[in-house]
């Protein structure tokens, strides 16, 4: 299911926008990708649509990113060297660990599902995923994760053989799931109701 999908799916109506004036008009925001960051953030500029974004979250106006789109909210990604982000949320993209703590290798993208952890004292309260249940799982496919400079903007997390993995970063408006809420069945749809209705 695509995201535009998931989003008529929870009864709103999306549009896809391509240029500056459009975003600017909008009431949420939810910023897909998938490949490369260094060619996600090529696409946006060549829109005008990284300034566009970073003038959207300063409007206080809900964010959501999701796969590259969140890993595009960090200041910078190592991915086939250094590339600046949008700056949204202080911290960088990195390489999952290729390996567990007990040296043995695992498979790199991480492929499937995985049950996610609050990492706040408060849980999920007070953000879209305040709905989780304990044990329920997403949906990811990723080879590199966000690292956030503050800890208190890390949402949520997951173990992959002993490797903590980022699913979930938070801060004010912003939200950023590595994992495809438009591909994690009810799970995901209720993540997505929670940020329209925010």
């Amino acid at each position: 299911m695509s995201v535009a999908r998931a989003v008529e799916k929870c009864g709103a109506a999306p549009t896809i926008v391509t240029d500056p004036a459009a975003l600017a008009q909008a009431g949420h925001l939810i910023l897909p990708g998938v490949g490369a960051f260094r060619d996600g953030m090529a696409g946006l500029a060549c829109h005008g649509l990284d300034e566009a974004v970073r003038d959207f979250a300063a409007s206080g106006r809900p964010l959501l990113g999701i796969c590259l789109g969140m890993q595009m909210l960090a200041e910078e990604s190592v991915e086939f060297g250094r590339h600046p982000g949008l700056g949204l949320v202080p911290g960088r993209v990195v390489p999952i660990a290729a390996a567990g703590p007990n040296g043995v290798g695992h498979k790199i993208p991480f492929i499937g599902w995985a049950e996610i952890a609050p990492q706040r004292a408060d849980g999920f309260a007070g953000t879209p995923l305040a709905g989780l249940q304990p044990h329920d799982a997403v949906y990811l496919l990723h080879s590199y994760h966000f690292e956030p400079e503050r800890p208190e903007d890390r949402l949520a997390t997951y173990d992959y053989d002993g490797v903590t993995v980022t699913a979930a970063v938070a801060r004010d408006n912003i939200l950023g799931c590595q994992f495809h809420p438009e591909k994690s069945g009810p799970t995901g749809l209720r993540i997505v109701a929670e940020f329209l209705a925010s």
